[in-house]
């Protein structure tokens, strides 16, 4: 319950710390990340279903929303504004129980590739279809519609916000209900052993089916949200890019922890508004971002934190507290090392009219001249070397400390016994 509060008073308080107008409209876009990865984690963490298509929900969800709300503008569809995200999630939920009853027939690679497929053949029917995708264009509405509520029009920011986050509360709360649920827990069991969960009498492709559909159902409210937020709905909502940043960034956060995807959905605009003002390559410090995730932190960012928690009430993150701090600090040269050369290489190619120098960090480098070709690229390999030597000690360490924690486990089993 402290953690349900925690996170409403967190939604609360956020504008009001963060007040101007752009910082609202990406704490609505942090919100709307949110639901979209946890409606996705649904389908990988919980099911195991690796799918490459999802924006295809949430999109739709946004088509079928921003069309409700030009028909609400018109005078053709009598509901208030602040139902229109409910329009979305029953489009999500459509089409994901159209789409889902030939998807789930498969498991593993094929369902991935199926998703794939669908995913592209919904992009390529958007740009076709331009009475319902509007084309190129897009289809644009306004808000501002109707009779407003006790003065509430949701025309000013601060009041959208305060409806997204309230659709972002309850969706959250109700994604979590759900893994609680037997249809949960049979997901669960499906995405470790689908065979055994056929032998205790459960229909794994229909436990995938409805699953299919409650995540279609939230990564609708996420797309209905978005038509109030953006005012714009384009091609772009349905297409492969944003399947994968959800993809992406849902297991950067983590896939295995429930509140993975929302650290996930935090980054996710975090990255794409502010990284991308500070550099041109931030799509590929995202890239390696990701790769470096898979390699030494494959649960992502929300498992060690569970972990580092596990080992600090445990008592021994003395232990593991210098050896973590070493490699971090390896990883940060490495990082400073590749960054400055990523940024000369960028500089060389897209803005050599203006010179050869680049400014990183506080350090003016040369892009023509050697020196600071050799000083990025001595400081890259030292840092690497660094982190690989502390990442060494800190593996040794962290399975010396793990194999403590779970004989202490088995002991206090053994005393209850």
């Amino acid at each position: 319950m402290r953690t349900w509060m925690a996170f409403a008073a967190i939604l609360v308080v956020a504008p009001l710390v963060f007040g101007s107008n752009l910082s609202i409209n990406l704490l609505g876009q942090m919100c709307i990340a949110i639901v979209a990865c946890l409606s996705y984690n649904i389908l990988l963490g919980q099911g195991g279903m690796l799918s490459f298509g999802h924006a295809v929900f949430s999109g739709l969800g946004a088509y079928m929303a921003i069309h409700a709300l030009n028909m609400v503008g018109d005078g053709q569809l009598p509901i208030p504004v602040s139902l229109i995200p409910l329009v979305g999630a029953l489009g999500g939920m459509f089409f994901a129980a159209l789409l889902g009853y030939v998807t789930v027939r498969k498991s593993g690679t094929p369902f991935a590739m199926i998703t794939l497929g669908i995913g592209e053949l919904v992009f390529a029917m958007s740009l076709m279809f331009a009475g319902f995708f509007g084309g190129e264009a897009g289809i644009s509405s306004d808000r501002v519609v109707g009779e407003p509520f006790l003065g509430i029009t949701f025309g000013p920011p601060r009041q959208l916000y305060y409806l997204i986050a309230i659709y972002t509360f309850l969706s959250v709360l109700g994604m979590y209900l759900f893994t609680q649920t037997p249809l949960g827990r049979v997901l669960n069991a499906v995405r470790d052993n689908a065979e055994r969960v056929e032998f205790i009498g459960y229909n794994a492709e229909r436990v995938r089916y409805f699953a299919f559909i409650v995540s279609g159902f939230f990564a609708g409210v996420a797309g209905g949200l978005a038509a109030l937020l953006f005012e714009l709905i384009t091609a772009e909502v349905v297409g492969a890019g944003r399947s994968g940043a959800y993809l992406l960034f849902t297991f950067l956060g983590g896939a295995t922890v429930f509140f993975g995807p929302i650290i996930g959905g935090v980054l996710m605009v975090l990255m794409s508004a502010l990284l991308s003002e500070w550099t041109s390559a931030w799509l590929l410090y995202l890239g390696l971002t990701f790769v470096f995730m898979v390699m030494y932190v494959p649960g992502g960012i929300a498992s060690l934190i569970v972990m580092l928690v596990q080992v600090t009430r445990a008592g021994y993150m003395g232990r593991i507290g210098p050896p973590l701090l070493l490699t971090a600090a390896g990883g940060v040269v490495a990082f400073l090392g590749a960054a400055a050369m990523i940024e000369m290489v960028y500089h060389l190619q897209l803005a050599t009219v203006m010179g050869d120098e680049v400014k990183f960090m506080g350090i003016m480098l040369h892009a023509k001249q050697a020196m600071s070709w050799v000083m990025a690229g001595v400081v890259f390999l030292m840092g690497m070397g660094w982190f690989e030597w502390a990442r060494r000690r800190l593996t040794a360490v962290w399975h010396d400390v793990h194999a403590k924690i779970e004989a202490a486990a088995n002991a206090r089993l053994g005393g209850a016994a």
